[in-house]
């Protein structure tokens, strides 16, 4: 498990890095989409908002890549995974099986670093109070 949670680490911090540079310095062409998704990514562009987004992709996966804040990486990357998995699945299928796949890397990547994530489960909050 260390072996497969190692390499999607890489793999993930790789795509989003690639992806996340493409946005900025377009080496990787892509024609527009169109219809709904085409207005989405639109509106995107025009807000400046891919600016922010470009830039949650960067960050974090030069951590993954770093090997550092890991699970820092894995919270601000979250969102991006959901947001792309969702666009997706419901203006663009034709990406589906990339978003799978990041999606599963995601996963693999958290399951390495799952015990920084236990204590957001907790039903309670523990205090200094609490102990006496």
């Amino acid at each position: 498990m260390k072996i497969t949670s190692l390499i999607a680490r890489y793999l993930l911090g790789f795509i989003f890095l690639v992806f996340g540079l493409n946005g900025f310095l377009n080496f990787i062409p892509m024609p527009p989409p169109t219809g709904l998704a085409g207005q989405y990514m639109g509106a995107l562009f025009m807000s400046h908002f891919l600016v922010l987004i470009f830039l949650l992709q960067i960050v974090p996966a030069i951590l993954l890549l770093a090997n550092r804040f890991v699970p820092l990486a894995l919270v601000l990357l979250g969102p991006v995974v959901v947001n792309i998995f969702c666009f997706h699945v419901f203006m663009a299928p034709s990406g589906l099986p990339l978003a799978v796949v990041v999606a599963v890397l995601w996963f693999l990547t958290y399951l390495s670093v799952r015990q920084a994530f236990a204590s957001i489960f907790d039903a309670r909050v523990s205090s200094r109070d609490d102990n006496k």
